[in-house]
């Protein structure tokens, strides 16, 4: 007697590492192609004014400057997220059309 199928279980195994996991971590990969490579700032040195003279004054923002992503980053971003959407699109196109 045997009551598990093992293939049928290793098909939807895979199927869920998949779906489940490498689709999500593909489009992770994708965002951090597309983030830009700035250095991290070191945090501004206080100031040498004395603490009751500029108590209500607010702090000074500083914009900070992303650069584009290099082509071949590019190139790997466009190439990671046209997998998720088209996962995403086959798997709508096949619950639509009564796969099971």
């Amino acid at each position: 007697m045997n009551f598990i199928e093992w293939g049928a279980l290793g098909q939807v195994l895979v199927a869920g590492l998949i779906v489940g996991a490498g689709i999500p971590a593909l489009f992770a990969l994708g965002l951090r192609l597309l983030a830009g490579t700035t250095p991290v700032d070191a945090p501004a040195a206080p100031s040498s004014a004395p603490r009751g003279s500029d108590a209500n004054e607010a702090p000074t923002a500083r914009a900070v400057a992303i650069p584009r992503p290099s082509p071949a980053r590019l190139a790997g971003a466009i190439a990671c997220m046209g997998v998720v959407v088209g996962a995403i699109a086959f798997g709508l196109v096949f619950l639509v059309s009564g796969g099971h």
